[in-house]
């Protein structure tokens, strides 16, 4: 039986639990998350040095495991958005999302025509490279309803709109970039401040409203439990480097005390 696509994970009840992609993107990466039970993995640019060519050897691993494969962007520009799922990718991560003029950009990025205006280029990585001559706007229509869009509200404009983004089409997700957000009140790491916890709230309540998903990252699986308990159904478990260094760190540890 297939993997789950990602666009068959959006918006539905259950956790589903992945983790972000910082460093290892080794050939064996997609078959080792898939075989841990993973449900989806984030590889990102915008904080590494990971260029449009590691996104296409990725895109190959996460194919060949069955893994959906998200690519947060390095920014909102149409280039990064296009160029990135042009290369396959199953579903896009925008950063700094704070008004309902900027997903509307971010979605005449990603969509083709008639929902927006993608340029068009097919038959390459994100067709899976199939020689197909059915109408142009058949496979418009497979592409966007394919490709998922998540937007992350990383500062308290992105919250107090974020209802309104969420009921955009094509939006798909909502994200929390609780560090960014934290910052962006002047309040680093605040993370229980009532404020924050409003703006989460809100955020969470968006998604929930309109059908869509709500995400975040945590340190560990003890506290991504814990954000599915506040109602987020898309949670990631640290990322690679981390989850690295917690688990060879616990057995250093564990030595030790022997």
């Amino acid at each position: 039986m297939p993997s789950p696509s990602l666009r068959s994970l959006i918006g539905t009840a259950g956790p589903k639990i992945g983790t972000f992609l910082f460093e290892f993107a080794t050939p064996g990466i997609g078959q080792i998350l898939k075989a841990a039970g993973a449900d989806y993995l984030v590889l990102d640019m915008e904080h590494t040095g990971f260029g449009f060519d590691r996104v296409r050897e990725v895109v190959r691993y996460c194919q060949a495991a069955e893994l959906p494969l998200i690519v947060r962007v390095p920014s909102q520009h149409r280039h990064h958005i296009s160029r990135a799922l042009d290369a396959g990718a199953d579903g896009i991560m925008v950063p700094i999302v704070s008004s309902v003029a900027q997903a509307k950009a971010v979605l005449d990025a990603a969509k083709y025509w008639p929902d927006g205006t993608r340029g068009v280029a097919l038959g390459l990585a994100h067709e899976r490279y199939a020689m197909r001559s059915d109408p142009l706007l058949d496979r418009f229509a497979e592409q966007n309803k394919r490709t998922v869009i998540i937007l992350q509200v990383e500062d308290p404009r992105g919250a107090e709109a974020a209802d309104e983004i969420a009921a955009l089409p094509g939006v798909d997700a909502l994200w929390l970039g609780h560090n960014d957000l934290s910052v962006a009140m002047n309040k680093p790491g605040a993370f229980t401040d009532p404020v924050f916890l409003a703006h989460e709230k809100a955020t969470i309540a968006a998604a929930k409203k309109h059908g869509k998903s709500a995400g975040r990252l945590g340190v560990d699986a003890k506290q991504c439990a814990e954000f599915v308990k506040l109602g987020y159904d898309f949670v990631a478990i640290a990322g690679d480097v981390w989850l690295l260094q917690q688990a060879f760190a616990a057995g250093i540890q564990t030595i030790k005390r022997g």
